[in-house]
């Protein structure tokens, strides 16, 4: 094998496949990227075994060929190589050597034989559809700040990525929660994507995925099994298997008539809920929500390091309520907020607190309160 290519193509595919690669590995082959050259193009595939990532990209081949090195060393001297270079890899297939070479940079590394490179079995996908970029972004973006870490409520450690029945008919839908907040996003249907089941992508395949996604003019082909989950460009294919567990029935724990509406600039709320928070070393300090007319105290007492409060103006206009909330969880959901406003449903102290972006529907939060 042997072809040469632009530095910056090796470092973008280098880089999703290191993403990809764990840095601890038992298997020797699993910290390795398999590379085939042919034609005129070339082909980077990484996994873990959960995740699968391929990435092609166009080079200069002279003798098409494949072999695996390993995937963090080939990255970092592609980080490190001088901008606009071009790479020469080859590897005679004998000596069990890749020989990288880039101006008068010279590397030489160990490889792996690619028969022992593990491939992720093909399956058969019930749905596949095609989705704007923009549109999968969204939906996952703002859902995934709810995805659980507790490794035990495993079934809660993804997106769940459904479709279901919005206002206006069927909508594609991403929900995550940890049991103390919940994120529910809809998009419009496309066509095709009536039929798909629902699956929980974890949490590691959501970030990789969000590295397909910044191309606004990207059309994202979806394709969706029981048991795997595909996202492919024309340069890139990500694979992933699903978490096989059943996503709990979220619409149970969403309010559906909290009757205390307040609404209120979003970023000046966060703006004041971040510097309240400021006198308190917990990350999980309650934060104290006073509402009366058009008026809004946001309070913080940390018996140990101080005390603080802020004033904000309002819309507001029920009877007085004090409710807390844990601040972590009141700035990440207010860092949801695109819209100038958000709109806060409250019931009592006690009961979960519904958000939504202005009058937008298609993006709702709920938070549980906390006693202060």
């Amino acid at each position: 094998m042997k072809f040469s290519m632009e530095r910056s193509a090796l470092l973008r595919a280098m880089s999703r496949a290191q993403s990809v690669v764990e840095r601890r590995n038992t298997i020797p082959i699993l910290a390795n990227v398999l590379i085939e050259a042919e034609g005129d193009h070339v082909s980077f595939r990484a996994t873990d075994l959960d995740i699968e990532v391929i990435d092609r990209a166009t080079a200069m081949v002279t003798r098409a060929g494949a072999t695996t090195v390993p995937a963090h060393t080939l990255h970092e001297i592609a980080r490190k190589l001088p901008d606009g270079a071009t790479v020469e890899l080859a590897d005679d297939g004998q000596s069990g050597r890749l020989e990288v070479r880039a101006g008068r940079s010279h590397f030489s590394l160990a490889t792996l034989p690619r028969e022992d490179f593990p491939m992720m079995a093909s399956a058969t996908y019930q749905t596949g559809f095609s989705c704007p970029a923009p549109v999968l972004r969204r939906l996952f973006d703002k859902a995934k700040f709810a995805i659980s870490t507790e490794e035990t409520r495993y079934y809660l450690n993804g997106v769940y990525f459904h479709v279901a029945k919005g206002a206006d008919g069927p909508v594609l839908r991403c929900v995550a929660t940890d049991g103390h907040r919940l994120a529910r996003i809809d998009a419009p249907l496309p066509g095709d994507a009536a039929d798909m089941p629902g699956v929980i992508v974890p949490r590691k395949t959501v970030g990789e995925l969000r590295k397909l996604l910044d191309d606004d003019e990207a059309e994202i082909a979806v394709s969706v099994s029981e048991t795997k989950v595909r996202f492919a460009t024309p340069e890139v294919t990500l694979t992933s298997k699903v978490i096989d567990g059943t996503f709990p029935d979220y619409s149970r724990v969403i309010p559906a008539s909290n009757p205390r509406r307040m609404e209120v600039d979003a970023a000046e709320f966060a703006q004041a809920v971040d510097r309240v928070a400021t006198v308190s070393s917990e990350r999980s300090r309650a934060v104290k929500m006073v509402l009366e007319e058009d008026r809004l105290v946001l309070s913080v007492h940390a018996p140990d390091s101080g005390a603080a409060d802020e004033e904000l103006a309002v819309a507001y206009g029920d009877e007085r309520l004090e409710i807390g909330f844990n601040a972590k969880y009141l700035l990440e959901i207010a860092g949801q907020v695109d819209r100038e406003n958000a709109v806060f449903l409250f019931n009592s102290s006690g009961d979960p607190t519904l958000m939504r972006e202005g009058n937008d529907e298609s993006a709702v939060y709920v938070v549980m309160p906390m006693r202060v």
